[in-house]
């Protein structure tokens, strides 16, 4: 439950709620809607494209759906971040979910593929908007023991709810051809209890330590934001990489059975909780930085492992490996900014740094693809990607005071 009290800092008088249990677990639920916009529609894609097989260049349009709303929180995040710095959190999220409800399902009503696009694309806006706001309350309501806790919580429930989701996707493509956009629904409860749960944090002046990163005292922490917009793009393209290129890997190896392929795919999944909970236990105990670098660590040596592979038992024991770096990346990530970021300049530097992120999603597959086309081989771009990976590792490592600068 929420508590009130003072806060330093803060005007005199001012009381504040300090977040507990269900404050965390609203915003840790409503940090996987984003990805619940991609994970969904992965099962309907085929049902979608015979719907629409009559639709001239159906097979470029159709994957676009999918992936539409993720360009959409590149452009439009930290312009979110800015109106959460200038009129506050909690309108703005309840808003987002509300909408994100809303166009995320109205396709389940429409026909026409102009009017998906419409859809998706304002879904996109209400997603920019519920990533940056997770992740700035996250950094608001809890102190870093709290961060690292909820963060741990969202990285573990992650794939669960994953699951969760392409399972009922599947049943309800089954039903209808657009049924897997009923799931979007579920955003309207989600509301529903933000409402008495979610409230406004008292944003106090932070010591001078927080705005270390801009020569200007109180100013936009500019250098903080030079640190972990360009890690975070790189860490975004090597995140994805598997992700898209994954199944293509075992391809090369000659596994052509997609159930199988589907199996053991989930079977390497099974690293990600793992990561979370590395990323929870390695953070208690370590500088951001080096958690930072054994995370890229983790996945460039899997990925590595990926490339060097020549048989389904290695195929997967590398995967696994792999996933386990990809389970601490997003929680090590929102971990260190969120320490970067005074509070009066976390809605607009998160926003920031979801855009690097989905930037990271839209250029992963466009740089990766050229890049097995040009060595010839799905295997060898992950291990020359891993390679990239491990080689960043080691800079992070050393170079981790500089990282950890201007952390609070």
């Amino acid at each position: 439950m929420a508590v009130e009290g003072s806060i330093p800092g803060a005007a005199a008088g001012v009381t504040f709620r300090r977040a507990g249990i269900p404050q965390g677990l609203i915003v840790a639920l409503a940090g996987f809607f984003p990805v619940m916009a991609i994970v969904s529609l992965a099962p309907a894609v085929p049902t979608l494209l015979h719907h629409f097989r009559d639709v001239p260049a159906a097979h470029t349009l159709v994957p676009l759906i999918v992936t539409a709303p993720g360009l959409m929180i590149a452009l439009l995040a930290p312009f979110v971040g800015w109106a959460a710095d200038r009129f506050g959190r909690r309108r703005l999220i309840l808003g987002a979910t509300l909408l994100y409800g809303i166009f995320g399902s109205l396709p389940f009503l429409a026909s026409s593929l102009p009017t998906i696009f419409a859809s998706r694309f304002a879904l996109g806006a209400a997603e920019a908007a519920i990533l940056t706001l997770t992740n700035v309350l996250i950094a608001d309501y809890f102190d870093a023991n709290g961060r690292r806790l909820w963060l741990t919580v969202q990285s573990v429930l992650g794939p669960v709810l994953g699951v969760a989701t392409i399972t009922a996707s599947g049943m309800l493509t089954s039903h209808w051809w657009n049924g897997a956009f009923l799931i979007y629904l579920v955003a309207l409860p989600m509301f529903v209890l933000m409402v008495p749960t979610l409230f406004e944090p008292v944003r106090a002046n932070e010591p001078a330590q927080a705005q270390a990163g801009d020569p200007e005292e109180g100013g936009f922490p500019w250098r903080a934001v030079a640190r972990y917009v360009p890690f975070t793009l790189f860490v975004a393209i090597l995140y994805y990489v598997f992700i898209v290129q994954g199944g293509l890997a075992f391809e090369a190896i000659g596994l052509a059975d997609a159930s199988h392929l589907g199996g053991l795919l989930a079977l390497a999944s099974l690293g990600v909780p793992v990561g979370g909970l590395l990323f929870g236990f390695t953070s208690r105990r370590l500088p951001i930085g080096l958690v930072l670098a054994m995370m890229l660590a983790i996945m460039g040596a899997g990925m590595v492992g990926i490339g060097l592979a020549r048989t389904i038992a290695l195929m997967v024991a590398a995967s696994f490996v792999q996933q386990i770096g990809a389970g601490m990346c997003v929680a090590s990530l929102i971990y260190w900014v969120s320490g970067l970021l005074p509070p009066t300049h976390r809605g607009r530097g998160f926003g920031l740094w979801s855009s690097a992120f989905f930037l990271g999603q839209f250029l992963s597959p466009a740089l990766v693809g050229p890049i097995a086309s040009g060595l010839g081989s799905v295997q060898a771009m992950f291990v020359l990607t891993g390679g990239a990976g491990l080689l960043v590792a080691l800079v992070a490592a050393l170079l981790r005071r500089r990282l950890e600068a201007v952390a609070l």
